[in-house]
């Protein structure tokens, strides 16, 4: 199969290997819960096949979702910072896929390089002219310490990537969005931005996160009567992944369940038929839920 590249707008062009499309960026419900029990294709939309966008694409619950948009019928833009692992998830892509000649293209892209994420957008207006779905699963942990021992550096990071970096895929990408037809945006936090007695020593994260919530809230109410733009927050719970390890080391991973698991709710969160905006999708009671004021 003859090598393609993908033409953009102030992009470089990156062969992924053989036949690869790669952009180089660096420079109380019913009883299945809130969703129909029914497989949630993308591809019955004129504009089909649906365009998904997924950052932190290259492992974990954004690799779990890729694949899972990926054979749902959506074209996917895997964004990732290592280009090995973006290449890992265009095979099992095109596995999942094989009579589509190229199922997915791939972004690797530092998400704190913001500039990049600009281009990205044109990049992306360039080849198609609008996104269809936004799925946010890029994070960082950040240090576990208390709040006067976390270094300056260590709290811009995971401000960076978990708040400022989504803030500019928003800016980039919501014309994108605004010319779908149904357009998709899912973000992933934590529970622990929103526990009634915070933990001790999650400082930088819970702090990120509770700015997650309130940027994607403000950007659903934003989009809800101009759009036909929707955006949901997503909880995943305690899952089986690197940053789970990292939090909680002595903790049996085989207890948690997988991101494989919570990828078929994320695809349903993206699907053109939602409607619910500026709400939370808990995956541990499985269930949507609605910010209150408190008593």
């Amino acid at each position: 199969m003859p090598r393609r590249k993908v033409a953009a707008a102030c992009f470089d062009t990156l062969p992924g290997g053989a036949g690869r499309l790669s952009l180089l960026v660096a420079f109380r419900p019913p009883a299945d819960g809130p969703f129909k029990a029914s497989e949630h294709r993308m591809n019955s939309a004129p504009q089909s096949p649906r365009v998904a966008l997924v950052t932190g694409a290259s492992r974990g619950i954004g690799r779990a979702a890729a694949l899972a948009l990926a054979a749902a019928g959506c074209h996917v833009v895997a964004l990732a910072r290592t280009q090995g692992g973006l290449e890992e998830l265009d095979d099992e892509i095109r596995a999942l896929r094989p009579d589509v000649e190229a199922p997915a293209t791939l972004a690797p892209c530092d998400l704190r390089d913001f500039p990049a994420i600009d281009r990205l957008g044109e990049a992306l207006h360039k080849r198609w002219g609008r996104l269809d779905v936004l799925v946010c699963a890029a994070g960082a942990l950040g240090p576990l310490t208390p709040l006067h021992h976390v270094d300056p550096k260590q709290w811009e990071e995971v401000m960076a990537i978990n708040v400022t970096a989504n803030w500019r895929l928003i800016r980039s990408l919501d014309p994108l969005l605004r010319q779908s037809q149904a357009g998709r945006a899912a973000f992933v936090t934590s529970g622990a931005a929103s526990r009634a007695e915070l933990l001790a020593y999650w400082g930088p994260y819970a702090v990120s996160k509770a700015a997650l919530d309130a940027l994607v809230r403000t950007y659903a109410a934003e989009t809800v009567n101009t759009s036909a733009i929707r955006v949901m927050l997503v909880n995943p719970g305690p899952l089986r992944t690197r940053m789970r390890a990292a939090a909680m080391p002595g903790e049996d991973p085989m207890t948690l369940r997988t991101p494989e698991e919570l990828a078929p709710k994320i695809v349903a969160l993206c699907a053109p038929e939602w409607s619910e905006t500026g709400k939370l999708y808990d995956f541990p009671h499985d269930r949507v839920m609605s910010f209150a004021p408190p008593d």
